[in-house]
């Protein structure tokens, strides 16, 4: 038999941690319950997915420069005959396949700022491709949320509705989907794909170079969301001074504390809290994984952090967390694994109520590891329902060879 072709979408090896983190597991669930599948990717950073997961990986734009502010008539004229290319491209690329999914992701909402003619557009001509070619293409456990913006909501909805199959990480997200006109009868929500990944040993092998009994503080290069451009110096200046005071004050109590990114674009937060509080109390971590995050974050007391992978990390290995919450996405995590208590707003970060909220979270400790234990088990299971689904949409042969395979 011919093995069925899957080729696996989005802005995959390109920095970000938590993108990475949901293909890891999306490439888990194949390997594991369809091992025949050959798989491929067309992604923001190829050689990194390749070198990384051991899979071929093409290029997701033909214009190299696309995610660069084009101010000089080259660099437009590149980028506008990029979008045509990048049509046939795409559509070149997803005929080569059975199967497409994209993994995860906030593929559909606008949370951070966001061009509509950026990856909506590739999104759109990923659907609609597929559609035309009659290739099944699957968002799989993305997020979504109500965009403001016209273009990039129209694009947005427009790729939802070609998609052959559609899940969602939380309840929010699918709610949004419909306020947009999507029909989302047959759309399942279940918990973020990070949490199928493995947790590493509590005591592993790797050691950090921290003590034990530090505070893990992840932090992010954050200006607010898509609707937010004319004020975003204005809240990164604001986030940045909250989260510089709250670390002063964990150093002054003698608390060891610990930086963490989630994305390649954090470092300079990181650099500037390090000069701003200069104390050896104050490390900083290198992370290349969601693993990495997880090592970290299972060694520490207590964690604080921006990025939602940050989050979901923390609470994975079952760390009580206190989110410095960006978008309705990381209130909704944080409720659903019994949190729902310790947000704290990343636009108006308050050092001082930060504080009153962090050592409450630290009071309950105990309770709230326990709380994490049993929302970790629960989550696994719904995970397995979701992969079950999953395979019945979109490798219906395989599935029908699995079921006969296991009846008497």
């Amino acid at each position: 038999m011919t093995p069925v072709r899957v080729g696996v979408f989005g802005l995959l090896g390109s920095g970000n941690l938590g993108n990475d983190g949901s293909l890891e597991a999306v490439l888990g669930y194949l390997r594991a319950r369809h091992p025949e599948a050959a798989v491929d990717a067309l992604c923001g950073g190829p050689e990194t997915v390749t070198a990384r997961f051991g899979i071929p990986a093409t290029r997701l734009h033909w214009y190299r420069g696309e995610y660069r502010t084009a101010s000089r008539a080259g660099a437009i004229a590149g980028k506008g005959l990029g979008k045509l290319v990048d049509v046939f491209r795409t559509a070149s690329w997803v005929r080569r396949h059975d199967v497409v999914i994209v993994p995860g992701m906030g593929v559909l909402e606008a949370t951070l700022p966001l061009r509509p003619w950026g990856f909506p557009y590739s999104l759109l001509l990923l659907c609609a491709s597929g559609r035309l070619l009659r290739t099944r293409v699957a968002l799989v456990g993305v997020g979504a949320a109500p965009i403001g913006n016209r273009p990039t909501r129209a694009l947005v909805r427009w790729s939802a509705r070609l998609a052959t199959y559609r899940s969602y990480r939380d309840t929010q997200s699918r709610d949004a989907m419909r306020e947009m006109g999507v029909d989302t009868a047959r759309d399942e929500v279940h918990p973020d794909l990070a949490f199928a990944l493995p947790t590493p040993p509590v005591n592993g092998p790797d050691k950090l170079s921290v003590p034990p009994g530090h505070v893990c503080v992840g932090v992010m290069a954050f200006h607010g969301g898509d609707d937010d451009r004319a004020r975003a110096e204005e809240i990164h200046r604001r986030y940045l001074d909250g989260t510089t005071r709250f670390v002063r004050a964990l150093v002054a109590d003698g608390r060891r504390v610990r930086l963490l990114t989630g994305d390649r674009c954090d470092a300079p937060v990181v650099a500037a809290i390090l000069d701003a509080v200069d104390s050896p109390l104050v490390t900083a971590a290198e992370v290349a994984s969601l693993a990495d995050l997880m090592t970290e974050m299972a060694a520490a007391d207590s964690v604080v952090a921006t990025r939602y992978h940050n989050l979901i990390c923390a609470l994975k290995v079952g760390t009580p967390t206190l989110a410095l919450s960006y978008a309705a996405k990381s209130d909704a995590l944080m409720d659903r694994m019994g949190l729902a208590t310790y947000c704290h707003p990343a636009r108006e970060v308050d050092a001082d109520r930060l504080l009153d909220q962090f050592r409450a979270l630290e009071k309950h400790s105990a309770e709230l590891r326990q709380t994490l234990a049993e929302r970790n088990v629960t989550a696994a299971r719904h995970l397995e329902h979701h992969f079950t689904a999953l395979t019945t949409a979109l490798f219906p042969t395989a599935d029908h060879a699995h079921t006969s395979r296991k009846a008497p």
